[in-house]
Parts: structure tokens; C-alpha cells; sequence
């Protein structure tokens, strides 16, 4: 079975009920709610739509929302305006300056305060370049076009190697993050993470629903590159957001600091997500890029939790297929061990300790699996976290939140049963669950751990046959 998660951004391609269900039968596991480009009331649709096919469906679709962070972006253009290389351009910065037609605003009023001579200013994703030239007192400044190209109205602005004084929350940012816990969401991802404190913003805003609700960091600058590991300490995941991590830092860098934070995600025990132009080909075209396909790979051998779509499944002509795509890929990728790299799982606890035991043994014996009963998830994370390479980790929760949020874990299957007072019946359930939805037999030995059965033994691991 594929290891690797499937996350797709839903827009206009898809928020129907008929494309979500389309999408789930290719193969999607967690749908993703971009709050740059939706508001409440189509993320509200969406949520209901899951959650109607979460109840007809044997395999949960879990949700994490996006937030938009703190975005920089250009003005309202009457019309589109045309950029040529090596010509001068003005830009606004506060409201009111009077410039020559030829030139457009940006909304950062700290941008004469923030930028210097020689900087560099990127629009649109990195596709048109500015050098700042003169900065003028009275609210403009004077830039070089290096690569031009046709602006349009509220363009992205990325300034790469400068800290953006900006709130880590926005405004809008709270108001989408309330909406989340009030529609009871899995994740929350917090765009342009720059250090641990954004995290711990975030979770005083959520109060008590920062446990139930997991937060995935999403690394998109230079700031966040520098902090991640104290950034990991806060959150439960880290995204590779390598749209404006690409035009951040210097593009040739990335497959080095995308490597780097999933072995860094490994080792400390957190879920990883790698996202952006995976299949970017395939917003027009029906097959991907040699290039893209291996791109996909490499972030399978890196043993990430999830790949993720974005403009391929919001308005691309293909977004069922480039699921099956993914899972093609996925699932090819994978039948081929140890091409992974060597992680250092560090050992916090003992809990993460048995862990490591129940793998190794479920990996000795050739166990047809490795069977979690918890409640929180707590344990299927920290058998999760082991990586195991030949063993399928099915987790077994009461909780319906619970079993969500298992879904983003790498190689685990996740369902929900009743739990009894006696031991054995739950372990007897969450057998006859193995061998009618997952496809064991009587006979097949599994390895049990659990972190809530009362009078489990002695032992906190078992081996048991299917019965």
C-alpha cells in the first residue's frame, strides 16, 4: 500500500462534491483550504462536502487550512503594465504620491525603511526582478528592471534576504484561524514561519484547541530556514513551501534545504509536507515533465509524509489525473527499499522507546503489521516516527478528530472503533477491522502497542496471530 500522503488544494476545478469525491477515489487523503484565495463562506461549502463524504466513505479525507500570512502585494493597475529590461520604474509606497503613470504602488509602508540601494525587490514569484536604485523621503523610490514582463493588479512581493516587519498573525489571519477551530479542521498551516515565537502566537491564540488541532510550520524564507530547529520544537510539521522559499533564498539551494529539513523532520520526530510545482506541467498538459516526475521521487526517498498539489487541483484541466499521477509515482517509488537516506531518530522519551522496539521487532519477524490502539494518536506518531520500511502501521482510535489527523502520518492506515473496558474485545474488533478492510487473514501475526489499554500486561508490546 502507498506510503506517501496526498494532499490537494481545492479551488474551482474541484470544490463540487462530485470532483471531491472523484479526487478521494483517486487517491487524495487531506484536502487543503488556501485562505489566500477563498473566504469563509467556500471553504464552509468545501467543509461540508467532506465531511458528507466522510460518512459515506471507509477512508477519512482530513482538512488543514492555509493561512495567508503576512503578504506583501502590489496596487490596483488601471491596466496591465509592461516592464522592459534595464528601464527605470517608480513605485509608491504610501498613498497619495504624486509618480508618473508608469509607475505602481506596493502596500508595505515600511518599504523605504526596509530596502536599500542595491536590493533587490521580486515580483510575481520571482518572474519579474527590480534593483532599488534611490530611495526619495516623500514616499517613492526609483528601480532598475532586471527581468521584465507584464505586471498585473496585486502581484506577490517577495524581498529576498530582508526581514519583513510584519505580524506573524494578521488580522485576517485570526479571523480564518477562529473559523478553523469552530469548524473543528485537523490542521492549521501558519505561512512565512520565521522563528519558534510565531508558533507559540499561534497557540496562545488557540487556547485548548492546540492539541486537537495540529500546526504545520511552513518554512518560506530565510529567517525560517535559520530557526528550524527551534521551530520544530513548537510545531507538529513543517511545509517546504518552496514557491517563496524558491524566490527567497537562492534557487539552487533548495533540493539542499528541502533535504535538510526532512531529515531534520525525521530525526525529530515531525510530519513533513513538500509542496509547490510538483506536477505544474499539468495545469495544461495530461502526462507530467520527466523533470517533475523525478522531482516527486526525490521527496518520496527523502520519506516525507505528504506531497501536495496547488494550482494543479485549484484550476489545472487535469486534477484527477494528476492524482493518479502522484500515485503512480508513489507507489512505484516505493517498491523499491532502501533508497532512503540515514536518519537519527532521537530518543525523548520512552514512550518513543518502545516504539523503536515494536518496529524493530514487527520488522524481524516479517509481521504483516504493527497494530496501535490510542486514543490521541500520541502512539501512532511515535511509531510513525520510526520510519519502519516493510511494516504497514494501522492505528486504531474512538476518536473521530484523532483519526483525521492520523491520516498526513507516512505509512499508516487509521480507523475508528469502539473501545471496551476488556482488552481483549478491543483488540478482537480492531482484528476483524484488519482482516475485512485491510486485507490480512486468520493467521497473519501483528505486532500490538498501545498507550490506553488498561491491563494490556506486563509487556507494552505483543506479538498476536489473527485470529
Amino acid at each position: 500500500m502507498r506510503k506517501t500522503k496526498i494532499i490537494c488544494t481545492i479551488g474551482p476545478a474541484t470544490s463540487d462534491f462530485d470532483m471531491l469525491s472523484k479526487l478521494a477515489a483517486a487517491g487524495m487523503d487531506i484536502v487543503r483550504l488556501n485562505m489566500s484565495h477563498g473566504d469563509h463562506e467556500s471553504a464552509a461549502r468545501v467543509i461540508k462536502a467532506v465531511k458528507t463524504l466522510n460518512r459515506k466513505s471507509d477512508k477519512p479525507i482530513a482538512i488543514l487550512m492555509d493561512t495567508q500570512g503576512p503578504e506583501i502585494r502590489t496596487g490596483d493597475l488601471a491596466s496591465e503594465l509592461e516592464l522592459k529590461n534595464g528601464s527605470e520604474i517608480t513605485i509608491s509606497v504610501r498613498d497619495n504620491v504624486d509618480v508618473e503613470s508608469s509607475s505602481f504602488h506596493i502596500h508595505y509602508d515600511d518599504l523605504l525603511d526596509t530596502v536599500n540601494p542595491g536590493d533587490r525587490i521580486t515580483v510575481d514569484n520571482g518572474i519579474i526582478n527590480l534593483q532599488v536604485i534611490e530611495k526619495h523621503p516623500d514616499g517613492h523610490m526609483k528601480c532598475r528592471v532586471i527581468d521584465g514582463g507584464i505586471l498585473k493588479s496585486k502581484r506577490h512581493v517577495n524581498l529576498p534576504g530582508i526581514r519583513v516587519n510584519l505580524p506573524a498573525i494578521t488580522k485576517k489571519d485570526r479571523a480564518d484561524i477562529e473559523f478553523a477551530m469552530a469548524e473543528q479542521l485537523d490542521f492549521i498551516a501558519l505561512s512565512f514561519v520565521r522563528e519558534a515565537d510565531d508558533i507559540r502566537e499561534l497557540k496562545a491564540l488557540m487556547g485548548d484547541k492546540a492539541g486537537k488541532i495540529k500546526i504545520i510550520a511552513k518554512i518560506e524564507d530565510q529567517s525560517g530556514v535559520a530557526n528550524l530547529e527551534e521551530i520544530l520544537q513548537e510545531a507538529d510539521g513543517i511545509m517546504v513551501a518552496r514557491g517563496d522559499l524558491g524566490v527567497e533564498i537562492n534557487v539552487a539551494e533548495l533540493p539542499n534545504v528541502q533535504r535538510r529539513i526532512a531529515r531534520l523532520c525525521a530525526e525529530h520526530g515531525k510530519r513533513c509536507i513538500v509542496a509547490t510545482h510538483l506536477l505544474e506541467s499539468m495545469i495544461e498538459n495530461p502526462i507530467p515533465t520527466r523533470a517533475e516526475v523525478t522531482d516527486v521521487a526525490n521527496a518520496i526517498y527523502e520519506e516525507v509524509d505528504a506531497v501536495m498539489l496547488s494550482g494543479e487541483t485549484t484550476i489545472g484541466k487535469y486534477p484527477v489525473r494528476c492524482v493518479e499521477q502522484l500515485v503512480e509515482i508513489a507507489e512505484t517509488t516505493e517498491s523499491v527499499p532502501g533508497l532512503g537516506f540515514t536518519r537519527n531518530l532521537i530518543l525523548n522519551n520512552e514512550k518513543q522507546h518502545l516504539a523503536v522496539t515494536a518496529v524493530q521487532l514487527a520488522e524481524s519477524l516479517g509481521a504483516a503489521g504493527i497494530v496501535v490502539i490510542t486514543r490521541r494518536g500520541y502512539m501512532a506518531d511515535y511509531v510513525t516516527n520510526c520510519h519502519p520500511q516493510q511494516t504497514r502501521i494501522y492505528a486504531f482510535t474512538n476518536d473521530s478528530q484523532t483519526r483525521r489527523r492520523l491520516t498526513l502520518n507516512r505509512n499508516l492506515s487509521a480507523y475508528r472503533t469502539a473501545f471496551s473496558n476488556d482488552p481483549e474485545k478491543t483488540l478482537h474488533t480492531a482484528f476483524d477491522v484488519l482482516k475485512d478492510r485491510a486485507g490480512l487473514n486468520a493467521g497473519d501475526k501483528v505486532v500490538v502497542i498501545s498507550d490506553v489499554l488498561a491491563g494490556f500486561g506486563v509487556e507494552a508490546i505483543q506479538i498476536r496471530s489473527l485470529p
